[in-house]
């Protein structure tokens, strides 16, 4: 069965999690992860402690408006890409990458996801499976 979230899900995610770790109270490991990366980002603080605003807030790119939530995503996705070693050798290039940032692995994550960005774009664009060896190829370039 294909995971599907809706945006108020994968929204609510993000906010729980943050709540949660910011409460103190146990968290499963993927939130444990999302909520570091809401660490890391305190820009994004206020909107994640008013969960039911920010879970139906329009982020319009047109507008310049980056959408907190697709950038927290991203960073999610690229942690679990690296866990699982998922496209294979996805770790190894993270890890060479982390090495030109210094170990600075917000520097590393924000390089990483912007790849990773670029290549979902262009397999949307092209309505195709995303390019692999293309988002490889990218983060050894980063």
């Amino acid at each position: 069965m294909l995971f599907n979230p809706s945006t108020a899900d994968v929204r609510r995610f993000f906010c729980d999690a943050w709540q949660r770790a910011r409460q103190g109270l146990p968290c499963e490991p993927l939130q444990s992860i999302a909520a570091q990366w809401c660490l890391e980002h305190p820009e994004y603080h206020r909107l994640l402690d008013a969960s039911e605003q920010a879970i139906d807030k329009d982020f319009h790119p047109d507008a310049g408006r980056e959408n907190p939530f697709l950038h927290l995503s991203l960073h999610l996705a690229l942690e679990e890409q690296i866990g699982a070693d998922q496209p294979p050798g996805i770790r190894k290039a993270w890890q060479d990458l982390l090495g030109r940032c210094d170990g600075n692995r917000h520097q590393a994550a924000h390089q990483g996801i912007e790849c990773l960005g670029r290549v979902l774009w262009e397999a949307q664009r092209r309505k195709s499976m995303p390019d692999t060896e293309a988002y490889l190829a990218c983060l050894r370039r980063a």
